[in-house]
């Protein structure tokens, strides 16, 4: 092909983009002025819309009664000409109906989202729409116009990259290390009593759904089993605390690459630890060392005990590793995480249900490293700490917080067209009473943007999601609110994990016997904090849940077979 065949061909390419990327946008503002026209109707039938909605049994019946209504257009007609879009349906010149995705689109709003929506706020999102559709119709209707906007996107590549070459080659350079030639990858760390550790493609799992039978993570010997795994990022540096109190830092990169049946490598080959020692609990931290100032480290023991550091004191480790805390006989380090005073909660959860959550600054900062801390949570008789997590500090009454619990959960089974939640509550006479307290749509938006949820496993394969303001906050020391009932239907088991996660998160779990499950958060329900919760993972006799690891919104994966068995632990 000669030069003058490869520019046409080039710029036949980018006439073709221009066009594709005009339609797309082109659809994309039709269709959201679709939605606009049904919003402004329902914002001008606002009474009518709400008595429909109320007075369905469910969501499909209300869309279905809202779709099958020829409502009044009044002056909604010059809207629905500035869209122009072909599915508006006007009758009769002065009736519109509604479509599918209208009804859809209008159900999907809260309350307070529907009544704030302003008449003359759609009205000017729906002209600026009307002027960009005009706009890709113009470019679209001539080749000449096409073709401009081709020759001004050349021009401007010219203007940028037509300058003189600025790279001078020369021999190899002897300052490139081993990290610069490591490409960032999501990895799963996978971590056995035993000692051994390993990091493996997080590709390498598929997602499944909840109550699946998982599938082989490791391959461990009859006296080893997993214990912990989590995701990180290659270049992510991490700190390994050991269980007699020294803290060894280390990338991810380095850590040996794995299968998803291979035991790994154990830690005694990575790090100098003591004899009888092992790696308790490991900290992902930020890349850039510089803002470590900026952060507190909590620690929490298996005892209860809790103690606050800055980050800055771990900047310098050494290969040989470094005094982080100071422990009891007996005890161990079972939580250390990144906090800042005046943001942060600390909630503690224990292997017998209970949860404590109190401020950031109930534990003052040590300036040394060879202390024991301050008590975090009293605990009850062979009772001890699972997991410490770093909340969101949110100040809101427990009136205020009972009846944002009420009015989310009511708004979640409007939307899913649930009944009731009917699994029975453990009693509970931890939680201070107090009266409902009428809260502003405001509040309302404030409150769910900050909300958090808390997921906790059993060891049994139970688990559920609780918002975060079910755990209110108390003063450091304390026995704690009941986290999860561990007791009802023959359960039994005891906590494995408790930590925060999101709606588009995934988590993994392993058992002792090496199984190990991907699934999504979305498929946990939400329900209260002294309940029992529902499936997740069906373990085999004698086998139990040891670890839980959140995978932050890491998007879709292939879909495992749903199980077809009942789900006999789930609440209704």
């Amino acid at each position: 092909m000669g030069l003058r065949e490869m520019i046409q061909a080039f710029v036949d390419f980018r006439e073709e983009v221009v066009v594709r990327r005009t339609r797309f946008e082109l659809g994309k503002a039709r269709d959201r002025g679709h939605v606009l026209v049904g919003l402004a109707i329902a914002v001008a039938n606002i009474d009518e819309f709400i008595q429909i909605i109320r007075s369905s049994k469910d969501p499909a019946e209300a869309r279905e009664r809202l779709v099958a209504k020829d409502w009044p257009a009044g002056d909604m007609l010059p809207l629905v000409e500035l869209i122009a879009d072909p599915r508006s349906m006007v009758i009769d010149g002065n009736l519109i109906r509604l479509t599918d995705e209208q009804a859809r689109a209008i159900l999907a709003l809260t309350l307070s989202r529907l009544t704030g929506l302003g008449r003359d706020e759609i009205f000017g999102e729906a002209r600026e729409l009307a002027d960009a559709i005009q706009g890709f119709l113009t470019i679209l209707s001539s080749r000449d116009n096409i073709m401009a906007i081709v020759r001004e996107e050349l021009a401007e590549v010219r203007s940028l990259y037509a300058v003189p070459r600025r790279t001078q080659i020369v021999e190899g350079d002897a300052d490139v290390e081993d990290e610069d030639l490591i490409a960032r990858e999501d990895m799963v760390i996978t971590v056995t009593h035993g000692g051994y550790v390993k990091r493996t493609p997080l590709s390498t799992y598929r997602t499944q759904h909840r109550g699946g039978k998982g599938r082989s993570g490791m391959s461990t010997k009859d006296e080893d089993a997993v214990t912990r795994v989590f995701s990180a990022n290659t270049h992510t540096p991490m700190l390994f605390f050991s269980s007699g109190g020294k803290v060894y830092k280390l990338k991810v990169w380095r850590l040996p690459v794995g299968t998803a049946t291979s035991r790994g490598k154990a830690f005694i080959n990575l790090f100098p630890i003591e004899p009888g020692e092992t790696v308790t609990s490991i900290l992902p931290l930020p890349e850039d060392e510089a803002t470590w100032d900026q952060f507190d480290v909590m620690f929490a023991t298996r005892s209860g005990n809790v103690r606050r550091n800055k980050l800055s004191d771990f900047v310098q480790i050494n290969r040989n590793g470094k005094i982080a805390m100071k422990l009891d006989e007996g005890d161990q380090i079972i939580g250390v995480g990144l906090c800042n005073a005046g943001q942060n909660d600390i909630l503690l959860t224990t292997a017998s249900g209970r949860a404590i959550r109190f401020a950031t600054e109930e534990v003052r900062v040590f300036a040394g490293r060879d202390s024991t801390g301050v008590r975090g949570i009293r605990l009850a008789e062979a009772d001890t700490i699972i997991s410490m997590a770093i909340l969101r500090s949110v100040e809101a009454t427990p009136a205020e917080r009972g009846s944002y619990i009420k009015h989310s959960n009511a708004m979640r089974r409007a939307a899913s067209g649930e009944a009731e939640e009917v699994e029975d509550s453990a009693p509970d006479d931890d939680e201070e009473a107090g009266e409902e307290a009428a809260l502003s749509p405001d509040r309302i938006a404030q409150l769910g943007a900050a909300e958090e949820f808390i997921l906790t496993v059993s060891t049994e394969g139970y688990g559920k999601r609780t918002s975060a303001y079910e755990f209110r906050r108390t003063g450091r020391g304390g026995q704690g609110l009941l986290a999860q009932d561990l007791t009802k239907k023959g359960k039994g088991g005891r906590l494995a994990a408790s930590f925060p996660v999101e709606e588009f998160d995934e988590i993994l779990l392993v058992t002792d016997q090496g199984q190990l499950i991907r699934t999504p958060v979305a498929q946990v329900r939400i329900v209260g904090r002294n309940t029992s919760g529902v499936t997740i993972f069906r373990t085999a006799a004698e086998e139990h849940v040891v670890s839980v690891e959140r995978l932050a919104d890491q998007g879709g994966g292939d879909e495992g077979e749903v199980s077809d068995e009942p789900d006999a632990g789930e609440g209704a």
